[in-house]
């Protein structure tokens, strides 16, 4: 929708001047398409409605004859409440308006009035928000509501939207395919682009609504689906033909059985390599779920084919336990497992440089180390990266480029919700182990207030006496640094005076440099210190399995997705463990995740939750989202439309037809607009 009288300026239009138009930018709006694009958040119902038929505390409107005269009272400073009886149909409510005193000269009895307000159905009163003298008369009575800056209001706002739309709304332009239209019975741009303004009905807004969902998720799957067939095919891959037989007989050498989820996503990433495009594939997995047994069983197929493997970690703890997990694993078969840290110094470092660049070391596992220049592998088949959003994108680029376009596998124990992981991270395949091992035990997890501090210090007494570990956790919040800091120290002073050298006590938060967390952190592995208080700092990868009970402080701080991660940080040996979540509450909200928390272990259920609860851009931090900004769809309530859009985007992209047919001319301008066929990476 390019046509250039859509693209004037919209002080073209009458009433329109310079201070008019700078209120205008401010809300994004700089042309006669902006002003047609700036859609109602959402919509007035006016409609009388049968009060019979109102639900409790639903927004209403309603007209009746006034049958009392005002009562006002004040209270307070400059507050007010004014009462009225009105007979509405057969009904006689009460009506209350809070803090408009001045109506009192405005209510005669016996008036009709019509009033618009919350209605209480136990009480039969009703809140009035607006109240007007009068039958129910208006212009229309389902009105769109928008968001406003500067010198503009509503009125003024639909005054440049219906004179734009009377000089330059025959030049809309349909950009869907009639294909796709007729199969979703879509409405056309310019019929949908009036009625989302100026609708008659809720089920027109519906209509309209629609189909503006399912074009912007539809333009932004095009390009997604794009990105990806761009990258596949630009990025040439080579297709390793690992040994079926080797392969088969380490996976029945395991000492336990794939669970059905991770047989499936071990078929995916086989077929990955064996294909001649670049593996780009993300898995998830939930704490727990047997994420490092599908990378050994992927690092495995790689060096059968004859290449080398590596697996990039964010923290030496972590590298540490991946290699022991994997040389476990992998030793008897003869693979040659390695381990590349900062701390690897001197003729150890050279020796095993020198043995990576010869072909002597099959697999490296390492942090960020894995990256810097002296390290050449031989022939590298697959990388694979560890909580991958931990690194930058740089970080995983320079690791990528030390092979011949190497097979790349990102892992991650945060549970992405379904819509989000096909929308942020389109351009990849995406895995999922959503099953975990057999007799895995569930974490028990309850919620205690914060009078209850003594019985919970108790509970965690009790399991350091039998021998376990414990952490105790507090929250980091942005804004206060300094004052969580102290709390942190707060709490860990309170702590070590409470357990009187009983059971030693460790502290560690961001603070800290990263040998004082390195030192921390193998001390508590090593048992040397009992019970680790700490920041979220812990949340990702570590691994003490004798660690069986957690208690976070402050836990309505949090969201549902960082409470999972940091529960699953206790529950990995095979002693039954426990979170305890010490919160109080206030909002609905917090409440309804402390009991979100204690009803389920499920870390996908828990992301779909949060994704609900708290929306898509705080959900990764809006910083880094990488979350489109859509005017109309919703990714969490529209996701049927999302993943249709998804499916129709990635048929389009791969067919043929799509890139001669006249019919998608205007899609394919729309790709070659974003720069995405000439292979720029958009954000």
């Amino acid at each position: 929708m390019a046509d250039t009288h859509l693209q004037l300026p919209v002080s073209i239009l009458k009433g329109i001047g310079p201070e008019t138009e700078s209120s205008l930018a401010t809300m994004g709006i700089g042309t006669i398409e902006d002003l047609f694009e700036y859609f109602p958040y959402r919509y007035e119902d006016y409609r009388l409605k049968d009060l019979a038929e109102s639900g409790h505390e639903e927004k209403i409107t309603v007209e009746g004859k006034v049958q009392s005269e005002p009562s006002l009272m004040y209270f307070g400073r400059k507050k007010s409440k004014l009462t009225i009886k009105v007979l509405v149909g057969r009904y006689l409510i009460k009506a209350i308006f809070f803090n408009q005193p001045y109506l009192k000269s405005k209510i005669h009895l016996n008036d009709i009035v019509t009033i618009t307000g919350k209605w209480d159905r136990h009480k039969q009163t009703i809140t009035g928000t607006e109240f007007k003298s009068g039958p129910n008369q208006r212009e229309s009575d389902f009105e769109p509501v928008y968001s406003i800056k500067g010198s503009i209001t509503v009125k003024s706002l639909r005054k440049y939207i219906q004179q734009a739309l009377n000089d330059y709304g025959h030049e809309i332009k349909e950009n869907m395919p009639m294909s796709l239209k007729e199969k979703y019975k879509l409405e056309d741009r310019g019929t949908a682009l009036r009625t989302m303004h100026f609708p008659q009905s809720p089920d027109e807004v519906k209509a309209a609504r629609r189909r503006f969902v399912y074009e912007e998720f539809l333009f932004f799957q095009l390009k997604m689906q794009a990105l990806r067939k761009y990258e596949r095919e630009q990025s040439r891959g080579t297709p390793q033909n690992y040994d079926l037989k080797r392969l088969k007989e380490f996976i029945s050498s395991l000492p336990f059985p794939l669970t059905d989820a991770q047989k499936r996503v071990v078929n995916e990433i086989c077929a990955d390599l064996k294909s001649p495009f670049r593996m780009n594939r993300l898995l998830q997995g939930d704490v727990g779920s047997g994420k490092t047994v599908v990378a050994a069983i992927a690092l495995m197929a790689t060096v059968t084919a004859g290449y080398q493997g590596s697996l990039m970690v964010p923290t030496e703890i972590l590298a540490e336990q991946h290699a022991e997990s994997l040389y476990n694993l992998l030793a008897p078969t003869g693979l040659t497992v390695a381990l590349l840290t900062s701390s690897v110094k001197g003729k150890k470092r050279r020796e095993l440089l020198d043995r990576l660049q010869n072909g002597e070391i099959d697999i490296l596992i390492g942090t960020h180390a894995l990256i810097q220049e002296e390290v050449v592998f031989k022939s590298l088949g697959l990388v694979i990266t560890d909580e991958q959003h931990r690194f930058g994108v740089e970080q995983r680029r320079v690791l990528r480029e030390k092979g011949e376009s190497p097979d790349v596998l990102f892992m991650t124990a945060t549970p992405i919700p379904r819509t989000l992981a096909i929308t942020v991270f389109g351009e990849m395949d995406v895995s999922i182990i959503d099953e975990m091992p057999a007799g895995r035990k569930t974490i028990e997890t309850y919620w205690a207030k914060k009078e209850m501090l003594d019985r919970v210090l108790a509970m965690v007494e009790k399991e350091m006496d039998m021998g376990r570990q414990a952490y105790v956790i507090c929250p980091l919040i942005e804004e206060s640094e300094k004052l969580d800091l102290q709390n942190v120290i707060d709490v860990y002073d309170m702590l070590s005076v409470h357990f009187n050298g009983k059971h030693r006590t460790g502290l560690m938060h961001g603070k800290l440099s990263s040998d004082e967390k390195e030192q921390v952190m193998k001390a508590f592995s090593q048992n040397e210190v009992q019970l680790l208080v700490s920041t979220t700092v812990v949340e990702v990868g570590v691994n003490v399995p004798n660690a069986t009970i957690m208690m976070i402080y402050d836990a309505e701080r949090f969201g549902l997705a960082q409470l999972h991660q940091l529960r699953g940080r206790v529950g990995r040996g095979s002693e039954q463990s426990y979170c305890i979540l010490l919160a109080n509450p206030k909002t609905e909200i917090g409440k309804e995740r402390m009991r979100i928390m204690t009803e389920t272990n499920d870390g996908f259920v828990l992301s779909e939750k949060d994704l609900e609860l708290r929306g898509p851009g705080d959900f990764f931090g809006r910083k880094q989202s990488g979350v489109p900004e859509f005017k109309v769809a919703d990714m969490v309530h529209d996701y049927r439309a999302l993943e249709t859009a998804r499916q129709d985007a990635k048929q389009l992209i791969e067919s043929k037809v799509f890139w001669v047919d006249p019919e998608y001319a205007q899609l394919r301008t729309y790709l070659e607009s974003t720069g995405v066929l000439d292979g720029e990476k958009l954000d």
